[in-house]
């Protein structure tokens, strides 16, 4: 995927970049029979208070519906054409099985129009395949990866992002995830071959404010910057630093390197190593 820049006709657009959107149908309506109506609530609970900061306003937009259960067991499906998501980082590939039916999946790296892709125990080792952990040979990159059996992926989704099977062990097999963490996943869960595509998602430069408007977010101040009734960090004669042993939130709870894991969290021991260990 190619990154796009302008000419600096304006300060905004000296250092803006967008995606070429290499290989993606731009004329193409995302398919009627997979998109649902998506409510903005600007960051407010069913009260009115506001439960999630920065968040207000921003395009109008249709949420695809993605398969992440890749639960349509043997049947070869063909790839029409590769779309934007503007719900997600990664772009999605529209498939059409034998019988008409048609699903939204994440687009790999490598996928494109005229592909096929099927979900199976014994599927091929290439990307877009669906296969359990335990048909997939140690070493293969994989994505897209369950973490219950039947529930669907949750874990690595996002553009470019891909993990690698390290090893197997009896019921549970070992897996590297992007962030660098160790992890016991079951053999039984489903994951897809490759990596995520849109690999220069993290290359592009909004460069300008109202892009991030766009998105739905709205501006972030620094609490440095308040007055000591709005944030713990405020007031002061110019510069003045926190005043407090730690970073904290607007609500003087610990910030920046805090711990929130539960030390006895049950899911502790699926995990070999951490992502920060040393």
């Amino acid at each position: 995927m190619s990154v796009k820049s302008y000419k600096p006709t304006t300060p905004s657009r000296r250092h803006m970049t967008v995606s070429g959107f290499d290989g993606i149908d731009k004329k193409a309506k995302p398919e009627r029979s997979l998109v649902e109506v998506l409510k903005k609530h600007a960051g407010r609970n069913s009260y009115g208070h506001i439960t999630v900061r920065h968040k207000g306003g921003g395009n109008r937009r249709k949420y695809r519906i993605i398969d992440f259960k890749r639960d349509k067991k043997e049947a070869a499906g063909t790839v029409l054409r590769l779309e934007y998501d503007p719900n997600r980082s990664a772009n999605i590939a529209l498939i059409e099985y034998p019988d008409g039916e048609r699903r939204y999946i994440l687009a790999p790296v490598g996928l494109g129009a005229g592909d096929t892709v099927i979900s199976s125990e014994t599927a091929d080792i290439k990307p877009g395949n669906a296969l359990p952990i335990a048909s997939i040979p140690v070493g293969t990159v994989i994505h897209n990866i369950e973490l219950y059996p039947g529930k669907g992926a949750q874990l690595v989704r996002s553009a470019g992002t891909a993990a690698q099977l390290m090893a197997k062990e009896g019921e549970l097999a070992q897996v590297r995830l992007p962030s660098g963490e160790f992890r016991y996943i079951r053999m039984n869960c489903i994951a897809t071959i490759g990596q995520v595509g849109n690999l220069d998602h993290s290359n592009i430069n909004l460069g300008k404010a109202g892009r991030k408007r766009h998105m739905g977010i709205r501006p972030t101040v620094r609490g440095s910057v308040m007055n000591p009734n709005d944030h713990p960090h405020g007031g002061g004669e110019g510069k003045s630093p926190v005043g407090r042993p730690g970073p904290v939130t607007p609500w003087g709870k610990p910030a920046l390197g805090y711990k929130t894991r539960k030390t006895k969290n049950p899911t502790s021991k699926f995990i070999v190593k951490r992502r920060n260990a040393k």
